[in-house]
């Protein structure tokens, strides 16, 4: 019995032994979270050429709206491949800016070998013209005074000289010769007027004899033309003018000058440095273009009917510190404002042009 007993606690114990505890099974560990990525900003693009900034063009709008009378405003970035402005394809009276045209044709005929900066040209009292003509005061005391194609393009450019010009003028050989260089080159919404004298005299309804071209023969002799005579004129005129031009066609003009595409190379440098240097107008465009840039210009200033004024100008080519360069054009074909305001207008569009570079 003692036996027995035995046997069953020792096959108890067996089986004991063969049933182990319950394993611990691992859990899996979470999964560390990922780590944050911060988004790489993209490379900064470059700044677009041929993107008119939009606070410019808000700007020039502003000043468009503002100002009384027929204005043409157009900015062009001569580097880029962008225009904005306002009323820039309509034809506006260019009067002193056609002064442009003249020495452009002359320093053609010089690339071509026909001329030369050395040439002399004669001017007697039979050559003044009318208005701003420095040139006539060294005619009334020699009588006969000759100067170089040289002098006769600084005194133009730089003075506004009028019998200057018309010297040009009659050495490249007349208004057909300019208007061909103008048709030529594809300088398209250009045109030239007959000179000085023939424009200056039919706009005002005066018959064109040359002894108006002394002291203040001709404004005597359109004070004696009837006044609604005088008005109808000057408005056909700025209608339709015949020394027309478009801001848009003049800063395209100036643009390709700048580039070189309408000159030889001494001969553009000529006409830039030139016009550089120009004495006219120091209180309109010139006087907002920011300080540490480079500008030249050309003007023009026509005649007055109280209380309208017309053909107001200025165009030229400013030039960043970074060699940016744009082409900008203020016309007012007729304005009755007075000018101080007609002043403020162009410095407020170069400033506008310098505020808004390289933004």
């Amino acid at each position: 019995m003692f036996a027995r007993t035995l046997s069953l606690f020792l096959a108890t114990v067996a089986l004991a032994a063969c049933v182990s505890t319950p394993r611990q099974v691992a859990q899996p560990r979470p999964a560390p979270a990922p780590a944050r990525v911060q988004p790489v900003p993209p490379p900064l693009a470059p700044r677009a050429t041929n993107v008119v900034p939009q606070g410019l063009r808000d700007e020039l709008a502003q000043l468009w709206r503002s100002f009384p009378g027929k204005t043409g405003i157009a900015v062009r970035r001569i580097d880029g491949d962008w225009v904005v402005g306002h009323r820039g394809g309509e034809l506006f009276p260019q009067q002193s800016v056609s002064k442009l045209w003249v020495t452009m044709a002359v320093l053609e005929k010089v690339d071509r070998g026909e001329l030369s900066l050395d040439t002399e040209v004669t001017i007697t009292p039979e050559d003044l013209t009318l208005f701003h003509q420095p040139l006539a005061a060294r005619v009334a005391r020699e009588g006969t005074v000759r100067e170089s194609v040289r002098t006769l393009i600084n005194e133009a450019l730089t003075a506004s000289d009028n019998s200057a010009n018309d010297a040009l003028l009659r050495t490249a050989g007349g208004p057909g010769v300019v208007n061909d260089f103008l048709r030529r080159k594809g300088l398209s919404s250009i045109r030239f007027g007959p000179g000085e004298r023939l424009l200056q005299s039919g706009i005002a309804g005066v018959e064109w004899r040359q002894s108006l071209s002394a002291g203040r023969a001709f404004q005597a002799a359109r004070e004696r033309v009837p006044l609604d005579r005088r008005r109808n004129l000057l408005s056909a005129y700025v209608a339709d003018p015949i020394d027309g031009a478009s801001p848009e066609g003049i800063v395209d003009a100036l643009a390709r000058l700048a580039r070189g595409e309408l000159l030889s190379q001494s001969s553009t440098r000529l006409m830039l440095d030139t016009l550089g240097r120009t004495r006219s107008g120091p209180n309109r465009l010139k006087a907002g273009v920011p300080a540490g840039w480079q500008f030249l210009h050309k003007t023009g200033t026509g005649q007055d009917l109280p209380p309208v004024s017309t053909g107001y100008n200025d165009v030229g080519i400013m030039t960043a510190p970074d060699g940016t360069r744009y082409a900008v054009a203020v016309m007012l074909g007729e304005t009755t404002a007075g000018i101080p305001a007609r002043m403020q207008l162009m410095q407020a569009v170069s400033r506008a042009v310098g505020r808004w570079h390289q933004r």
